[in-house]
């Protein structure tokens, strides 16, 4: 519990920082992509592998991975019937025979109806999510930050010699 509360924490640090919006606004779509996607698959080497290269926020996407997945587990029904219907489609019998006999996609596991589900609904998501998590995180900074900031609270937080310290100290860390 105290993970979960630590995480929680840290992600409400992270969204009131004064870290870029894109890069949380990709942590939590790859997050989400890392939570629709089965855990040791060819996608979530990937998408980790895109975490660490690219200028991603990695806490972001840690913890939107844990919340999707959850939220993947939920969905998991409408994964397997929409899987089932693409897996079966005629026409695409020969491009799913072909995959598989390549060598490293089997690795996406492809062939399991609730990955094929997820992971198409993942794509078709995946970039209106970004714009969604992107366009929230600007309306909760311009709003409730702001509003916030205003409070007489936070003006006699901002006042003690302890936050000026904390406040000197996340400059140079």
């Amino acid at each position: 519990m105290t993970l979960l509360l630590k995480q929680i924490f840290a992600l409400l640090k992270l969204i009131n920082s004064e870290t870029e919006t894109d890069q949380i606004a990709w942590g939590l779509t790859l997050g989400l992509v890392l939570g629709m996607s089965p855990f040791l698959s060819l996608q979530t080497f990937l998408v980790l592998l895109c975490i660490f290269i690219f200028r991603v926020q990695m806490g972001a996407a840690t913890l939107s991975g844990f919340f999707f997945a959850f939220v993947a587990y939920i969905f998991d029904p409408v994964f397997h019937i929409i899987g089932l219907w693409i897996l079966r489609l005629p026409a695409l019998q020969g491009l799913w025979t072909d995959l598989y006999n390549i060598p490293l996609v089997p690795l996406t596991k492809f062939n399991n109806t609730v990955v094929m589900g997820a992971g198409v609904v993942t794509i078709i998501v995946c970039v209106p999510g970004f714009f969604l998590f992107r366009k929230l995180l600007t309306k909760y900074r311009q709003t409730v930050v702001a509003r916030f900031k205003q409070t007489k609270i936070w003006k006699a937080v901002e006042a003690t010699s302890l936050y000026k310290w904390y406040y000197t100290y996340e400059q140079y860390n």
